[in-house]
């Protein structure tokens, strides 16, 4: 059974935002780094919660709000996920499903923050997974001649 260790793989950069950026400035890190969320982090590197797309789009675009104005710890969701390096990907869908979103926060065993996965990331592994069964089971089912 895959874990979220698997999927991380040999990831070397952890990405964070502060929470005294402005939407602003957060939106742009977003778009840089070409991810829809990120944790937010203290100069500890502590979460204190997670920024996303839509935050900015629901709280400052839809509010005529001017990105400038708005600070990331004003937007960003406090009800944090986290799972650990060692949690199965089954268990990730779930808690995604149950919680009704898209991402994920990753510690490790000290709470050390590891970095995100989304579900695209799940989706990927799980659509590879599929893929593989499908290509052994023709191979069985239809052996080459």
């Amino acid at each position: 059974m895959a874990k979220v260790s698997d999927l991380l793989g040999s990831r070397i950069d952890v990405y964070s935002l502060r929470e005294n950026m402005t939407a602003h400035d957060a939106a742009k890190y977003l778009r840089e780094r070409r991810v829809r969320a990120m944790a937010v982090c203290d100069e500890d590197g502590e979460i204190l919660g997670v920024m996303s797309q839509s935050d900015v789009s629901d709280k400052v675009a839809a509010e005529n709000r001017h990105p400038d104005s708005v600070r990331v710890m004003e937007i960003m969701g406090k009800d944090l996920i986290k799972v650990s390096t060692e949690t199965s990907l089954e268990e990730c869908l779930h808690l995604m499903e149950q919680h009704g979103i898209y991402h994920l926060l990753v510690v490790d065993d000290g709470g050390k923050y590891k970095g995100m996965i989304s579900a695209q990331d799940l989706l990927k592994v799980i659509a590879s997974d599929y893929k593989a069964r499908a290509e052994l089971l023709e191979s069985w089912a239809f052996p080459p001649i």
